[in-house]
């Protein structure tokens, strides 16, 4: 990604925001900070990767109810909640409402560093990953249906004599076929195209497909 990762801070109380930009500033990273939930949705671009650290307890919308929101919006955002009065129900609430981690105030300054860490390093895989999905969907929407149906041949593993058989076309049909699947989706060979197969769910679609014809 060339845009730097920001670690976004929502929190009411302005020395706890001072104090976490002080701390993940000199560990140098980049920090924006919002005194309220309302405030950071109104500023926030989802383009932006990064992670957000998310006080509980906010007034008028909660830390909660702003990671169902995001979540709800699926952004990709990892959201480490933090509270100075949480409980482990809290906590596991937060977990399976699509929080990254939960941390209960005072922390150790290391153990934020490393989620903070964790965390932006997984939002840069996911819109890597979905950065690539949407170029194989591309490439993918180029293919003709004759060459789609090959391909799906292709990815499950099969032989050429195989696949010319499975369609009643001849051996030499699919060599031609093939080879324009593989310029057209850009692929090496046949395992860079399983990859692409699996980034856009298209080898589970057709896997799943053999089992109903079965």
């Amino acid at each position: 990604m060339k845009t730097e990762p920001v670690v976004f801070i929502v929190d009411d109380d302005e020395a706890i925001r001072e104090s976490l930009s002080y701390l993940l500033e000199n560990a140098d990273f980049k920090v924006s900070c919002y005194d309220s939930a309302q405030t950071f949705l109104e500023q926030f671009n989802q383009e932006q990767p990064g992670c957000l650290l998310l006080d509980i307890r906010l007034p008028k919308m909660s830390g909660l109810e702003l990671l169902k929101k995001l979540v709800a919006q699926d952004y990709s955002l990892p959201i480490i909640m933090l509270s100075g009065h949480g409980d482990i129900t809290m906590a596991v609430r937060a977990i399976k409402d699509g929080a990254f981690d939960f941390l209960e105030k005072p922390f150790e300054s290391s153990v934020l560093l490393e989620r903070v860490q964790q965390a932006i390093a997984r939002d840069l895989k996911l819109r890597q990953e979905s950065k690539e999905r949407q170029e194989v969907l591309e490439r993918l929407a180029i293919l003709t249906a004759r060459e789609r149906e090959v391909m799906v041949e292709l990815i499950k593993g099969k032989p050429n004599k195989s696949v010319a058989r499975e369609l009643n076309i001849s051996y030499k049909t699919v060599e031609i076929h093939r080879g324009r699947i593989m310029e057209k989706m850009k692929a090496d060979g046949i395992v860079e195209l399983v990859r692409m197969a699996m980034l856009c769910g298209l080898l589970s679609e057709s896997m799943q497909k053999s089992k109903e014809d079965f």
